[in-house]
């Protein structure tokens, strides 16, 4: 009866002209959690192998809310959680055995079994579905009804991104999408098409009610979890309101009003919500960067494109970047102080960071030495107009740095990058197409400078970061579309060490691999960090609910009810 009521309120609300996120409150204020940030835009589908569906069907990485992964990971320890893979181990150099928690069942009550894990990651194998996972595995297959085996092929094996698909691919009922894919004749297209009204997943959350406006998910009072992984006990929030905003400030206006509880949407200067305005929101940390660090959005250069082309040219300008500028005027202070390596020194690999040969070898903002490497090193010259001059007669720049038009904080990052490298005459032109455009660009190789992150945390890392900057094999030529290595680097060495590292499992060994391919990447720097940014963002308005982990008490990690964050909705309590 109660959908009926808010589906009858909305109605009402187009008739009347009236805000329909006010419309939406008619749920009880102490029944729902509201979260912003994740969907832009009108839900089109809830069919999670269509190519855009609602925000929670779309990432198994992160919504895990309707339709569960194996293993969520959880970045403060980098370690995984449990969901429906009870425990996982290597048995021998290729095959991975994963146990399906026996108590687990979808929302009609069938039982989650080996059959439906096998069924899930074959679906990559039979589809293109995007599951790389495939490029590394022999098989998937079942021992019995509990127990999977992912085995890896012997010429090709990846431990790092075996262990990564486990945590990124949801696992589907087998008895609905067999038949699904029966009745659109195996046709992927066909297949996509199929709208999923009503998606039964094992999640602790089912859809309620969707329009371009909103979604709201309602609990699954018998969630099969609640017992098995939670003692028993049930979310405190029957319903997840996720009103769909059309910006960052209207969803940041909107939390700071107390109307949305939870966010992942870019708030600038978030301490003044409480500082001056005496508000109860909070961060991960209660001062600067008040994020956890996840992300490095980078400068990658085309190297292959003269003068970008000579390393000394690629370091002068690293040199010349004003990164705690970056930090304070395009982050609001979110990031802490970059550090010239592909390595994370925060999370679980930050053991793989080696400080010594960061501070000894690596770069920082200091435009003396740009200038003397110009000068020194490359022989350079300053012309009239203030840009240094090569020996040949090449003049550095105009050289272009582009990333899509109103992604504010990035186009405030490279205007700065721009004027760092003027000021020690560099010159660099910023330009911000539309994101088609830019993706487009950054794919093909069509750029001189272009920005881009290289993946997020996960147990493939800092593994994946490396071979997404650095790695060449299988990487096309310049004018055809690539998935990593933007800038077409190429280095025989780095990719051998790309290759070793999956197979290696002595730590001792690895922190080697690892400091020998970090120094190389310092050595011919392909594209460097700009600011460090949180895998997701994370904020808390605590005027209706309470017990919202942070670094005080980190019982999760800082994401907003999503991936190991989700353990949140455990612990949170409505304000009396």
């Amino acid at each position: 009866m109660k959908k009926v009521f808010v589906v009858f309120l909305l109605l009402a609300s187009l008739v009347m002209g009236s805000v329909l996120f006010a419309q939406v409150t008619q749920i009880p204020r102490e029944e729902a959690v509201y979260v912003a940030g994740f969907q832009w835009g009108p839900p089109t589908t809830d069919n999670p192998l269509a190519g855009s569906p609602m925000t929670f069907v779309s990432d198994p990485r992160q919504h895990i809310w309707i339709y569960e992964t194996l293993f969520t990971w959880d970045a403060l320890n980098g370690k995984y959680v449990p969901i429906l893979g009870e425990s996982y181990k290597w048995l021998d150099e290729l095959r991975l055995e994963v146990k399906v928690n026996p108590k687990a069942y979808f929302h009609d009550g069938e039982p989650v079994t080996a059959d439906d894990v096998v069924y899930s990651y074959k679906l990559g194998q039979k589809y293109p579905l995007g599951l790389q996972i495939w490029e590394w595995l022999e098989d998937v297959y079942k021992v019995d009804d509990h127990t999977v085996i992912f085995e890896m092929k012997p010429d090709n094996p990846n431990r790092l991104m075996v262990e990564d698909a486990i945590g990124a691919t949801f696992i589907l009922p087998e008895h609905i999408w067999s038949k699904v894919e029966a009745e659109n004749n195996y046709d992927l297209t066909k297949i996509r098409q199929f709208r999923n009204e009503n998606p039964v997943g094992s999640g602790p959350y089912k859809v309620f009610y969707e329009s371009p406006e909103t979604i709201i998910l309602e609990r699954v009072d018998n969630y099969w979890g609640n017992e098995a992984l939670h003692g028993g006990k049930k979310p405190a929030a029957k319903y997840i309101v996720h009103p769909i905003f059309k910006s960052n400030d209207e969803g940041s206006l909107a939390f700071e009003n107390g109307e949305v509880d939870v966010s992942q949407q870019f708030t600038p200067r978030i301490w003044e919500m409480w500082e001056e305005k005496g508000l109860p929101v909070g961060t991960w940390y209660d001062e600067i960067p008040y994020y956890m660090p996840g992300q490095m959005p980078s400068l990658w250069f085309n190297v292959n494109k003269y003068p970008l082309s000579l390393p000394e040219v690629r370091k002068a300008i690293a040199y010349s970047v004003n990164y705690a500028r970056i930090s304070e005027l395009a982050m609001s202070n979110y990031s802490p102080k970059v550090q010239a390596s592909l390595i994370m020194p925060y999370g679980g690999e930050a053991k793989y960071f080696n400080e010594n040969l960061v501070k000894q070898y690596g770069w920082e903002y200091n435009p003396k030495e740009a200038i003397r490497i110009l000068e020194e090193d490359l022989g350079a010259t300053k012309g009239k107009d203030g840009i240094y001059v090569l020996p040949d007669g090449t003049r550095l720049g105009p050289f272009t740095v582009e990333c899509p038009y109103g992604w504010t904080d990035w186009n405030a990052s490279l205007q700065i990058v721009a004027q760092s490298a003027r000021a020690v005459g560099i010159d660099i032109q910023t330009s911000f197409p539309d994101a088609p455009i830019a993706y487009d660009n950054r794919q093909t190789g069509n750029f001189d400078m272009t920005m881009w992150s290289p993946s997020q945390p996960g147990p493939a890392q800092p593994w994946l970061r490396f071979q997404i900057a650095l790695y060449s094999k299988g990487v096309p030529e310049v004018g055809q579309i690539a998935y990593s290595n933007f800038g077409r680097y190429k280095n025989e060495w780095a990719d051998q060490l790309i290759d070793m590292i999956p197979k290696v499992t002595d730590e001792k060994e690895l922190k080697n691999l690892y400091t020998e391919l970090d120094q190389l990447y310092r050595e011919d720097i392909p594209m460097f960090p700009l600011m460090y940014r949180p895998q997701t963002f994370y904020q808390y308005n605590e005027t209706y609910w309470t017990g919202w982990a942070n670094a005080e008490n980190p019982y999760a990690p800082p994401m907003p009810l999503v991936g190991a964050g989700m353990e949140m909705l455990w612990h949170l309590e409505p304000v009396k």
